[in-house]
């Protein structure tokens, strides 16, 4: 993997020798990272090259619809945009992209996150955003990598792994499990 000047971009190739898209990462405040680096952590897992930047809707709005208009042509095919409070980041970006948005909730203030998670929801019609959990990024970016898989082969491959990977643990716990509590078992 090779890194982009100035952009944080990883570059990376699908198995076919084409570029694999990337994942922008947004987020309102640099505050957010600490949540952000759940979807950071699952991109770099499966190998998705990534670009992360701080860009609010409100104090940064020009940066943060130029970051979103130019997504696509720096080969971003998914943004995840984290925010707390008012939360308006991810639909800001969804208004002007046509790339899926995926918005984080991000827990801030004195609502336990439910005041992000309802801007975040409550889109207006034509302009959809996919929400998660509030401080959920971890599977915004699964999502995202389940996303870009519909055309990587070998990233639709390794979240097939990852997903068998879940039940062969799940399969050994519930084994253990009904060994443990088997009718006459420990007495």
């Amino acid at each position: 993997m090779s890194t982009l000047a100035g952009t944080g971009h990883l570059e990376r190739e699908k198995g076919d020798g084409s570029p694999m898209k990337s994942v922008g990462i947004v987020m309102g405040s640099a505050s957010d990272a600490s949540v952000m680096e759940g979807a950071i952590e699952a991109l770099r897992e499966f190998g998705v090259p990534l670009e992360v930047r701080v860009l609010s809707a409100h104090r940064t709005p020009d940066d943060a619809l130029a970051f979103a208009r130019d997504a696509a042509g720096r080969g971003i095919g998914v943004l995840i945009a984290g925010a707390g409070k008012a939360a308006h980041l991810a639909g800001v970006l969804a208004a002007v992209t046509s790339l899926p948005v995926i918005a984080v909730p991000i827990e801030s203030g004195g609502f336990g996150g439910l005041d992000a998670l309802l801007a975040m929801v409550q889109m207006p019609p034509g302009v959809p955003v996919a929400t998660v959990a509030v401080d959920g990024a971890r599977n915004a970016g699964l999502l995202a990598v389940r996303i870009l898989a519909l055309s990587d082969e070998g990233l639709a491959d390794a979240y097939r792994q990852f997903r068998d990977s879940m039940a062969a643990k799940v399969r050994a716990a519930d084994e253990g499990i009904r060994a443990r509590y088997a009718e006459g078992a420990g007495s």
